[in-house]
């Protein structure tokens, strides 16, 4: 079975959503990497924003974790603020709308 044309049934279940009826913040993602994998990056970003600065901040700590990187603490700190910060304006906006 080609992982590109696999079904979501992979996915688990967001417990927040089936106890509360309301999304969480880290609702959307399984699903926005599941757009990632079969290159649909736009509806990857639409699904959960904060996958890409997610991705960028993986990317950085694991070259990071090799590599002694000049101001490394800095970037990283930058990174996590904004990984953060367009998951939590992205909930709050799910929240709103």
């Amino acid at each position: 079975m080609n992982i590109l044309n696999a079904d979501d049934s992979w996915m688990l279940p967001c417990m927040s959503k089936k106890m509360t009826g309301m999304d969480c913040p880290g609702c959307g993602i399984q699903r926005s990497i599941s757009f990632l994998m079969k290159g649909e990056v736009v509806d990857a970003f639409f699904m959960y924003a904060g996958i890409y600065p997610m991705f960028f901040l993986f990317v950085f700590l694991t070259f990071d974790w090799f590599f002694k990187i000049k101001h490394g603490e800095k970037i990283k700190l930058t990174l996590a603020i904004l990984t953060i910060g367009t998951i939590l304006i992205n909930y709050i906006i799910k929240l709103i709308f």
